[in-house]
């Protein structure tokens, strides 16, 4: 049966592009010359990953170029390469062309072969280079001794007489007296005698499938990771190979027989071939059978300050006992014991010619009686010194292991689903409303038990409502973590040094809110480094730090979300901006302008006060996109500024886009929904306080200005209940810009959450209303878009 490959792209290419953002904030926390390993490890799981997924796909180009990133890699996490500040930048550029591929390849385009071919050739070079960079030569192994001694008893007394440096010790085998006098050297506290002892040989075998390379394993990355454990003999079956007619290069037919000379674990071996678990037959097994039955010895014992029984290590030779102790522990885990071990083991032994002397080093454990072995002379490979020594704790023999696979908590969720899900219960809670206002007419007391049901449905609806709401919700981080390396290429390109400080990253907004909020802030971080952030002597000069600061922060404030992005850098130039304006006639010579004006004129379309245009800035495009995207969410946005100090920018949103807190008010027979966020005051109007201006209709004064009236039942069409101002309300309301309307209405009703409806997707535009809702009672609610209504008032005053 043939699998459909295809219908696992999705899955692939999304895990892909969020394995590539961990890997590029991986790589953005390397330290230059000392990189943690574990991020090294991190990032380079993320190109085996995606090697082995695009081979598997038939993605040939991205495996090519991944492969090679790989290589690279390989040699950080082996040594052979040292992280630079280039091999840093070339490994963020990687991340860009693979990102690049990917989406090229998602959307079935074809890929920039000359910009992925010429990257790749970077990453070749600076791995044929790498021999020109010192490595750190390796601690040379102590050398080969013979011993003929037996093991003795793993306990000495606590002191020796002075006597002892020309006697044996008491007790001691008649093999030590006959070889020699017994030398007593204090050693200080957790520090033994070192032991030589022949390395442990582990046979290994490793079939691979003939799929192995389809999933972007390398058999011979694997030789070279085993290569540095220690001494590796390598045997090749060929055995499975094919007529040549019949090759498919594509599949593995080599297996493996290796013989690996090294003291370290099975878990060790196992590792270096993790990424090929499933694709593999895979059989390590200890040779040293003899080490084997010692080890398991060792395990079973609470400690190693007790003596060695007999049955256990009568047997072995000198060499193979000390093996067989230093198999139950490795050497890092004794030499953490040591300090806070309660009792050391000094294992003296006599050496091949008589009367050479031997330091027996003393030990806190009480004496006991040893053990009489038949010598032999073996010859010990050399191997670093091996500390043994009683451990503090030890896990008992027969503990369970501890589960390695944790479920990770989460599941994917197409968004199609929620927003199905979010408007079934948005449904449901126009429904309850429904329920409610016909209970309330009701009378009697099945009716009183009616209410009193709807009442709990009503809470519960709320609850379901806020926790479809949540499943929407994501941090904001997942916008904030596109900036480190924006600032950082930035910077780089501008001369100048800025660091970024993130706060609020898990403050949670809307997915959809999220998706358009990205360009805007984009916009602003980089208006902030190109315009705020001096150069680093014009900042020594002012008496600031050479690198300037950008802050980007969310919070929640009240019921919205505030997003603010700031500078400590010069600041807005107020003298500036107001020439420039009046430069192109958007100000008059004689007009006198607030600090808000003065700031709102960088939000007009072409406007800028840069002196040249770059790449980064100066064409005056993006703070009116900025503003119009902002508004389109429903929010706002706010400039403040000191001259010398910094700017800063505020962004208020609203936490969904889904449900709309709004003010209910009546105009004849119609109920219209005003959002909270552009509500400013509320009043009730005196025919005294209203003026007509020319060209401008009815206005009134308001903290000092003047506002225009609009009377809502003549943009919609409708007979209101009074046409008189001061038998009616105004409601003052905000649009973009600090731009202010008093909206005629005829009563308040009340504030309440409505589940917005697109009116263009199921009728059509209508200018000043940005959707609509569905009462209680089942009738149409229009909600007013303030900017909507302002800009069709523009166009009446102008026509």
């Amino acid at each position: 049966m043939t699998i459909d490959l295809t219908q696992f792209h999705d899955a692939f290419f999304e895990e892909s592009f969020e394995a590539l953002d961990s890997m590029e904030a991986a790589l953005l926390k390397l330290d230059i010359g000392a990189p943690d390993k574990e991020l090294i490890n991190t990032i380079f799981r993320v190109a085996h990953s995606i090697k082995g997924g695009s081979a598997t796909f038939g993605f040939s180009d991205i495996a090519s170029f991944t492969h090679s990133l790989e290589t690279m890699l390989d040699e950080l996490r082996s040594g052979g390469m040292q992280v630079t500040l280039a091999m840093s930048d070339l490994l963020l550029k990687s991340v860009d062309v693979m990102r690049a591929m990917l989406r090229a390849v998602q959307q079935k385009q074809p890929i920039n072969a000359q910009r992925v071919s010429d990257l790749q050739f970077d990453l070749e070079l600076m791995i044929a280079q790498k021999n020109s960079a010192p490595v750190a030569a390796s601690v040379p192994a102590p050398p080969a001794m013979a011993f003929t001694a037996p093991v003795v008893a793993p306990a000495a007394p606590a002191a020796l007489p002075p006597t002892a440096a020309s006697e044996p010790a008491a007790g001691a085998p008649a093999s030590l007296a006959a070889s020699g006098p017994v030398v007593a050297t204090p050693a200080p506290a957790a520090v033994q005698a070192p032991v030589a002892a022949a390395p442990a040989r582990w046979e290994i075998s490793f079939r691979p499938f003939p799929e192995l390379f389809a999933r972007g394993n390398d058999p011979l990355r694997m030789m070279r990771e085993l290569a540095e454990l220690g001494e590796l003999e390598s045997n090749v079956d060929v055995s499975a190979l094919p007529a040549f007619a019949d090759l498919q290069p594509q599949s593995c037919y080599f297996a493996w027989n290796l013989v690996l000379t090294a003291d370290v674990t099975e878990s060790a071996i196992r590792q270096v071939f993790e990424w090929a678990e499933g694709d593999c037959d895979l059989q390590i097994t200890l040779a040293n059978s003899a080490v084997q039955a010692a080890a398991s010895t060792a395990t079973a014992g609470d400690s190693t300050s007790e003596a060695v029984a007999p049955a256990s290590l009568g047997a072995l030779t000198p060499a193979a006992a000390s093996v067989a102790v230093a198999a139950a522990e490795p050497a890092s885990s004794a030499a953490a014991a040591v300090a806070d071990a309660a009792a050391a083991v000094a294992i003296p032994v006599a050496p091949a010619t008589a009367g050479a002397p031997i330091a027996a080093t003393p030990a806190a454990a009480a004496p006991a009686a040893p053990t009489s072995v038949a010598p032999a002379p073996v010859a010990a490979a050399p191997v670093a010194p091996t500390i043994v020594a009683a451990a503090a704790t030890q896990k008992p023999e027969g503990a369970a292991p501890v589960a390695t696979v944790a479920d990770s908590g989460s599941i994917r969720v197409s968004v199609e689903k929620i927003d199905e899900l979010m408007n079934t219960v948005g449904e449901l809670v126009i429904t309850q409303a429904m329920l409610s206002q016909l209970g309330s007419k009701l009378e009697g007391p099945t009716a009183e038990k009616l209410r009193g049901g709807l009442a709990q449905l009503e809470r519960n609806m709320r609850e379901l409502q806020e926790s479809v709401m949540r499943v929407r919700m994501l941090p904001i981080n997942v916008v904030f973590s596109r900036f480190p390396r924006m600032v950082r290429d930035l910077a780089q390109r501008l001369g100048k040094q800025v660091e970024l400080k993130l706060t609020g990253e898990q403050t949670e907004l809307d997915k959809t809110v999220l998706e358009k909020i990205g360009d805007p802030l984009v916009h602003l971080v980089r208006n902030s480094i190109d315009h705020g952030i001096e150069g680093p002597d014009k900042r020594a000069a002012a008496g600031k730090p050479a690198a300037g600061t950008v802050h980007l922060d969310a919070c929640h404030r009240g019921g919205n979300i505030a997003v603010e992005v700031s500078d400590d850098g010069g600041g807005l130039d107020k003298d500036r901006i107001l020439a420039k304006a009046r430069d192109r006639g958007l100000v008059g010579p004689s007009d006198v302008l607030t600090d808000e004006q003065v700031y709102d004129l960088i939000f007009l379309p072409g406007f800028s006060t840069a002196e040249k245009t770059t790449d980064v800035s100066g064409r005056g495009v993006g703070m009116d996109v900025v503003r119009r995207n902002i508004k389109e969410l429903g929010g706002k946005i706010e400039l403040r500024s000191e001259h010398g100090k910094g700017s800063k920018t505020i962004i208020t949103l609203p936490l969904t886009l889904a449900i709309v807190d709004g003010q209910s008010v009546s105009v004849g027979s119609e109920t219209y929904i005003v959002p909270l966020i552009s509500i400013v005051e509320s009043m009730q109007l005196k025919a005294a306080d209203v003026s007509r201006l020319s060209g401008r209709g009815e206005v009134f004064s308001f903290r000092g200005y003047y506002l225009p009236i609009v009377r809502l039942y003549e943009i919609f069409g409708v007979e209101p209940r009074t046409k008189v101002l001061d038998e009616g309300l105004v409601v003052v309301a905000e649009g973009e810009g600090h731009q202010r309307i008093g909206l005629f209405v005829d009563d308040l009703l009340g504030q309440q959450q409505v589940v917005i409806k697109s009116l263009e997707a199921n009728y059509g535009h209508v200018e000043g209303v940005s959707g609509a809702t569905i009462l209680g009672d089942g009738s149409v609610a229009l909600i007013l878009d303030i900017p909507g209504l302002i800009r069709a008032m523009s166009m009446r005053a102008a026509a």
